[in-house]
């Protein structure tokens, strides 16, 4: 894939409209990745994301949507619970503090995530937002309310912009450049990140 192919869907992952999903404060790995989910494939374990906060919520989550959270969201064990975001479609997450190990896993991943301040406040069930991780705003377009984060390093936005360090790496010739959407899917994510255990 040459620079000028992926550079729509680079910019797409950078700039997210979508739905609104909101979680509390101090959810874990645990409660997005049960125990029990770490034995099965990618697409059977992300039927089980949230299942003991919001059970049912994989059936109503919609490719697009995003998930909003408060504080400490994903603390707890490096277990590759972006790459379940990914396969259910989840386009961004949003949290008003994230734990950093989570927070990195979802970069390596190319899931886009921004820290915005009072979250759970400004953004309910159903409302949209809209990031943009190259300028540092978001919006939520249901209530008009919007503001201002600080951008995200350059070598941040170019890995989520290029699907996760895998792809990037494929992009810039490290890994077969055949291989770089391949390696963007949620299992080679989760296989990338472990198991988490």
């Amino acid at each position: 894939m040459t620079a000028s192919n992926s550079a729509p869907s680079q910019t797409r992952r950078l700039r997210v409209t979508g739905r609104v999903w909101v979680f509390g404060h101090g959810l874990t790995t645990d409660d997005m990745y049960p125990p029990d989910a770490m034995k099965l494939d990618v697409p059977e374990a992300a039927k089980q994301v949230f299942h003991a906060v919001r059970p049912g919520w994989t059936s109503e989550v919609q490719p697009g949507d995003v998930v909003v959270a408060g504080r400490n969201f994903g603390l707890g064990s490096s277990r590759p619970v972006a790459a379940l975001f990914r396969q259910l479609g989840v386009a961004a997450l949003i949290a008003e503090e994230f734990n950093s190990l989570f927070f990195r896993n979802a970069v390596n991943a190319g899931l886009p995530a921004m820290t915005v301040p009072d979250a759970t406040a400004v953004f309910r069930d159903g409302d949209t937002a809209t990031l943009d991780l190259a300028a540092g705003t978001w919006a939520n377009q249901a209530t008009n309310a919007s503001g201002t984060v600080p951008k995200l390093p350059d070598l941040v936005l170019d890995i989520i912009a290029d699907g996760g360090v895998l792809p990037r790496l494929a992009r810039q010739g490290y890994l077969p450049a055949e291989l770089a959407d391949f390696l963007a899917s949620p299992a080679v994510a989760a296989a990338g990140q472990g198991s988490g255990a």
